[in-house]
Formats: C-alpha cells, structure tokens, sequence
C-alpha cells in the first residue's frame, strides 16, 4: 500500500521526474505530512517575460533610464487612479517613502508609533533625528490603540507614525482626533495595504501622508519601489522636490533633498505587474476563504479577521495567533513543527521593535508598558500567502494546523 498521497494536480509522478511542477505530500509513518519542496511564506508575482520586454523595448528606444521617465508617468497616473488617492509620488523603495514623508513633515521630537511592525518604521524616525516612543496596540486590530496613544504624548510630542499591520486598517478616525485635537502631523505607514479602503475611501487617504512599499513581497511590486500619497497638492509638491535633492531648475537647489527616484526599470516592472493584478487578488481570497473555513473554529487558533469597515481588503498577508494554552503548543513550537515538513511561516513581528538592541533602552519599550503588543508578539504567525500556491496545499497546510499532535 502506498504512502504517500497526492495533492496538486493529476501528474502520476510522486515528485522525483524534475519536469514535474507540482509539490506531492508524502506521508511518513504516524500520519506525519510532509511537502517534499518547501512551501515558502510568500513568492513574488512575476509578470510574463513578453510583457517586460516590451516595455524594456520601449526603455531602450527611448534611451531614458531614470529621472522620470515615460513608463514612470505612466505608472504613476496608473497607480493615482487604482488606489483612489489625490496625488501620488513613486519612489526606489519603502524606507526612502518613509524617510522623505519625515522630512517634508518636518518629524522631529517625539514620534508615536507601533513596537508591533518591521524594523523600517522606528528606524525610518530615527534617521530624521527623532525619538520614537512605542505605544501599545489594540488586541483585534494590532494596530496602535489610540487611548495608548493619547497616554504617550507630551509636549515634545510632533507625530503619530501608525502602522496598518497586515492590510487591517487603524482606527482612521480615532486618530485622525487625536491630532487635530493635540495639532500633531499623521504619518501612515501602509507597506500592507495596498488596495485597502475603509468605507469605500481608499486608505492613502487618511492622515497627512500615506508610505506604500513595493517591495518584491508585497502583493503589488516593483521588485523595489514605494510611493507617497497626499492630500494636498502643496504637500505633493514638497515630496516631489525632496525626492529629487530638492533641485528647483537647472541652477537652483531649495533645501536639503534625497536621490529617492523610482527608475524606469522599476515602473516597467510595475505596470507588467499591475496588469495581472486582478487575477492575483482573486486567487488569494480564495485561499484565504480556505484558511478561514478549515481553521475558523479550531480552538486556540484566531485567524485574521475582516473588519466590517473594509470595504475592500488588500489581500497582502494572512495571519494566525496561536493561543498556547488552549490549542496546546506554542506558536514557536508550531512554526517549527510546520518547518519540519517544509512548510515556511514567518514569526511576524517577532522580536518586538521595542526590544532591539537601538530602542529597547528607551522609557516607553518595558514591556509592561506595551502588554498587548508583548503577548501578540509571541502568537501570531503569518502562513504561506500568494497566488500561485494550489488550493489543495492551502487546504492541506490549514488541516496540520487543526490536526497537529499536541
């Protein structure tokens, strides 16, 4: 009797003919699983190689490679358009978005901000010369909680930097409060949220300014790249100019600028990119219907939830928080069983940004001052999340989560 049972397709190899794509399980003794490849957290999404050729053509006669080019503008009017935003700058990557954001908002003091995020956030206000203090999180959203956020500010208090963590959005409204009520800048970092709209408003719309990342693992990609969005055209203009040395003419620099150009290689990239989009997006809520159905009810598992103010998700990572007490192992122990048989999670965000060697000296990082972010920090789990991985793996990797020996 065999014991290995297929689960991608009709091949009747069981993985061994290297012509064959597909990644078989195998079944090891006791019921134990095991993809013979591993199933990685994410894959980037490659556009066919005739639509970046052609616009590589279109590069090479034009012999225009950077400084906002002719595909620039065009994924720039693109991208204005599919995020519903005002204005729209592209830029070479994330961290530049962030940086430059700061600079044009004049960051400085004290900046609140999430422990619970990547490392470019805190370091993003530490290039600009300011102090991030860490705020605690709300325990659904893992975004900042705005009562932790009143409580962190003081006089010397310019910013809120929050973080729209896993494509679930902050309490936009909330925040938006709070800074008006206490006249602070509102930074959003939205590295996750490409697409996402709360309340049919596209999310580049809240607070002052909008940092996208299109990094090579985010659902839209530029395989480096980020944007800006703003709502003001004022504000437009002093991104456009800092990204670009602030160079006024040929013969005029205004102030201190940066080189955060996005190149012409990079927009080509995108708008190969951003024609299969749609495509993509649907795959990936069919696997997340899958990760819901199968481990929507097991105890000790909370998925990501879908908020009832989006209207719109952005479809860029699927989380899991693993209750150790009631499910029986620890995230840690399960992230390592998974690994076992080849199925790669991420523990995001752990460490905490808090507890870096650079930040965890600072008042606001004791742990008994970000208690939520501190408990999270040690459940939650991304799982495997992009277009390409086969229903039948999705299925397959939710059930060892709910049939896991513990």
């Amino acid at each position: 009797m065999s014991n290995t049972k297929k689960i991608a397709g009709d091949c009747p190899s069981l993985g061994d003919d290297p012509k064959c794509r597909h990644n078989h399980l195998h079944t090891q003794g006791e019921g134990v699983r095991t993809f013979p490849q591993p199933i990685l957290v994410t894959r980037p999404l490659l556009p066919p190689i005739p639509a970046i050729t052609r616009r590589m053509e279109d590069i090479w006669g034009a012999q225009w490679l950077t400084n906002m080019g002719k595909q620039h503008g065009i994924l720039e009017a693109a991208l204005t358009q599919h995020l519903r935003v005002p204005h729209l700058s592209l830029l070479c990557n994330g961290t530049i978005a962030l940086l430059v954001a700061g600079k044009v908002l004049d960051m400085q003091g004290e900046v609140i901000t999430t422990p619970f995020t990547f490392a470019a956030t805190p370091h993003a206000v530490n290039w600009t010369g300011a102090e991030p203090v860490f705020a605690d999180i709300d325990p659904v959203t893992l975004t900042l909680d705005p009562k932790a956020v009143e409580a962190a500010i003081t006089p010397r208090t310019t910013t809120i930097l929050a973080v729209h963590v896993f494509g679930m959005p902050c309490d936009v409204h909330a925040l938006a409060h709070l800074a008006a009520k206490h006249n602070l800048r509102l930074l959003y970092d939205g590295a996750h949220a490409f697409g996402l709209e709360v309340e049919h408003t596209g999310i580049g719309n809240f607070g002052d300014i909008t940092a996208y990342s299109f990094h090579a693992t985010k659902l839209f990609h530029t395989a480096e790249g980020g944007a800006l969005a703003c709502g003001s055209a004022e504000m437009h203009t002093r991104i456009e100019r800092c990204k670009n040395f602030n160079i006024l003419s040929e013969e005029t620099v205004g102030g201190v600028g940066i080189n955060g150009k996005l190149n012409e290689l990079q927009a080509a990239v995108g708008l190969a990119v951003l024609e299969i989009m749609d495509d993509e997006r649907e795959r990936r809520a069919r696997i997340a219907a899958i990760y819901r159905e199968v481990l929507g009810q097991v105890p000790g598992v909370t998925v990501q939830p879908v908020l009832p103010q989006v209207t719109r998700e952005s479809l860029q990572y699927f989380s899991i928080r693993i209750h150790e007490q009631e499910y029986g192992l620890s995230r840690n122990a399960l992230h390592a069983e998974l690994k076992k048989h080849n199925v790669l999670t991420r523990k995001y965000f752990y460490p905490l940004c808090s507890t870096f060697e650079c930040y965890k000296k600072l008042p606001s990082s004791r742990p008994e001052n970000l208690p939520v972010a501190t408990r999270v920090a040690a459940e939650c789990m991304a799982l495997p999340f992009y277009g390409a991985l086969p229903d039948e793996d999705a299925t397959t990797i939710a059930s060892m989560i709910r049939d896991m020996p513990r």
